[in-house]
């Protein structure tokens, strides 16, 4: 007997554009290829309900685990604005001539706060969540982005203890207090800008994490969270009138400025920055429209590696 091999037929082989056309006609698309821009936002928009519930799936079972649960949620920024209260207005005395010093303070702590926590989590937000991106196939801005609508809630927690120490000190409602809801809306592009930035960023060197929380920090001590503006320019004199500009202009301090203003019935509009309205959406649209693209230009490596 006569043992006949029989060889597999040998498979064509096709150069770059022949491939490219093959996988055309017959409808194949690359696996987790990044999509035009208009319809990167349409998917986006169509996984909004997952965004909502993600975010508030994460911020329920932030304190999950702790006895006081989410009555931890108004205590944080609320303990961290006590001490605050006690190094600077106390021992430092920053609360010399800043009228409403207490609900000033809290303010611009739970102000920059609500940027602080978007950054730190925007960092994480692919690299955190990597066997998510990995298993699943979804618009990845929809991590930074409902980590960013977490701290939104988080902060409308901060919010309502902050009314109830408004009417302690003696602030009365006035219909400034409208003017919160555009601040916060600007605040809030400006912070998922910021973390989609940070998110590409970390989804890349993940060590960008360990440095952000020096960097916040000094962030922090510059815009006016503890401590006016105003009376620092004016204390020193010999300010050049550029870095005056620039501690003004702070995005982080543009909207503590705003919620003060929208807030406190002694924060006049003389201690706002000039244009502020201006600024604040400037940031907004810099910091979210050029962030967002910046994100989405590198969608197709995320989870790749």
């Amino acid at each position: 007997m006569s043992q006949v091999l029989h060889t597999p037929p040998k498979t064509p082989a096709y150069g770059p554009g022949e491939l490219a056309a093959l996988a055309e006609r017959h409808g194949l698309t690359v696996s987790g290829a990044r999509p035009p821009l208009p319809e990167y936002v349409s998917q986006l928009w169509a996984r909004r309900h997952f965004i909502t519930a993600f975010a508030t799936a994460k911020l329920t079972a932030q304190y999950s685990q702790a006895k006081l649960g989410q009555v931890w949620q108004v205590m944080t920024p609320l303990l961290n604005a006590a001490v605050y209260y006690f190094i600077f207005g106390v021992l430092l005395d920053t609360k010399r001539n800043v009228a409403d010093f207490i609900p000033f303070l809290v303010t611009g702590v739970f102000v920059f706060t609500f940027t602080q926590s978007s950054v730190m989590a925007g960092t994480r937000a692919i690299s955190g969540s990597i066997g998510l991106v990995r298993a699943l196939h979804f618009p990845r801005a929809a991590l930074p982005i409902s980590f960013c609508l977490q701290q939104l809630q988080q902060l409308l927690f901060s919010m309502a203890a902050l009314l109830i120490i408004l009417f302690a000190v003696g602030v009365p409602p006035a219909l400034s207090w409208v003017l919160v809801l555009p601040a916060l809306t600007l605040q809030f592009v400006f912070n998922a800008g910021l973390a989609m930035v940070l998110a590409r960023a970390g989804a890349k060197t993940p060590d960008i994490a360990q440095l952000m929380p020096f960097i916040l920090r000094t962030w922090m001590y510059i815009s006016g969270v503890m401590w006016s503006i105003d009376n620092l320019i004016s204390k020193h004199h010999g300010m050049p009138s550029w870095v005056a500009s620039l501690l003004r202009a702070n995005p982080a301090a543009v909207y503590i400025d705003l919620m003060r203003f929208a807030l406190i019935d002694s924060f006049h509009a003389s201690q706002l920055p000039p244009h502020v309205w201006l600024v604040a959406t400037g940031w907004a649209l810099l910091a979210g429209v050029g962030g967002f693209i910046y994100f989405w230009k590198a969608e197709e490596t995320y989870g790749r590696g």
